[in-house]
């Protein structure tokens, strides 16, 4: 099993949402998060913000589905066809175990 983290702009999280649902991966918890990228943070005239809202998907999935779930978060998340700074990034990582809390059961 693999966990993936995408960090997405909170307009494109319900698209991403929607999208991945639609797809077969319905299972999907989403945090409101703050932070910058390589960016640095957005500065508007004198001002600059270097804590930009983001919204945190967490989604756990089979490793044979990787490439399918990681190009759908991208086609959902990127801004235009080529995409802007900001737009966000995929964190995939191997997940040891997952358990179902209501039956105690070990996920296969």
């Amino acid at each position: 099993m693999l966990l993936i983290r995408a960090i997405v702009r909170p307009e494109k999280s319900p698209v991403v949402m929607k999208d991945l649902f639609n797809a077969g991966f319905p299972a999907v918890t989403k945090l409101s998060v703050f932070g910058r990228g390589k960016q640095r943070g957005l500065k508007v005239g004198n001002v600059t913000y270097d804590e930009l809202p983001k919204d945190l998907l967490i989604i756990v999935i089979q490793d044979r589905d990787k490439d399918f779930v990681v190009e759908t978060i991208i086609h959902s998340a990127r801004s235009g066809e080529k995409g802007q700074a900001g737009d966000g990034k995929i964190f995939v990582t191997p997940l040891v175990e997952a358990y179902t809390i209501s039956n105690g059961k070990k996920e296969q």
